[in-house]
């Protein structure tokens, strides 16, 4: 049987986001749940940013987030953590990609880990060209090193902020 947890804990970076059901107290529920996750502890929370949807225009702005944690759970179980906390939230999967969400929890980056698994893939695979992703992963960690991609402050110089507010 595989070990559920490693022994060393790990930072990873969780981005959030929300466009329904007031997304501002989702990402707040969101967090508070992440924080109550069995061997996950909180380093970081970025403030929140307000970003038009990446797909279809005909829906709500999104309202984004970063958090910091230190984990000793393995990548798929704390992805599993994660989908039960949208799930709890009132995330419904339709199939159609970049629709209106009550919670989107995706892990950004889990330690300098490069992870290609079929319902996984870290580093994020949108995370270098996301401004909704670099901007409050870069609050947080400025000197990060993204595996594969390089530092956060040069994937930023890169990335315009296009539409994106600090709220």
């Amino acid at each position: 049987m595989m070990n559920k947890s490693m022994s060393v804990p790990v930072t990873a970076y969780i981005g959030l986001g929300s466009n329904l059901a007031n997304p501002v107290e989702q990402i707040k529920s969101a967090r508070t749940a992440i924080t109550q996750m069995p061997r996950v502890q909180e380093l970081g929370f970025s403030g929140l940013y307000s970003s038009p949807p990446m797909g279809p225009q005909d829906q709500p702005d999104y309202v984004n987030a970063v958090m910091c944690v230190a984990t000793d759970m393995l990548p798929l179980d704390l992805l599993r953590g994660l989908q039960s906390i949208e799930n709890i939230q009132g995330r419904v999967r339709k199939g159609q990609r970049w629709g209106a969400r009550t919670l989107d929890l995706d892990i950004l980056l889990y330690g300098d880990q490069i992870i290609e698994l079929s319902d996984l893939i870290v580093p994020h695979p949108g995370l270098a060209n996301r401004a909704f992703v670099l901007y409050p992963l870069y609050e947080i960690a400025p000197e990060l090193r993204v595996p594969g991609k390089g530092l956060i402050a040069d994937l930023l110089a890169e990335c315009p902020m296009d539409r994106l507010k600090k709220s």
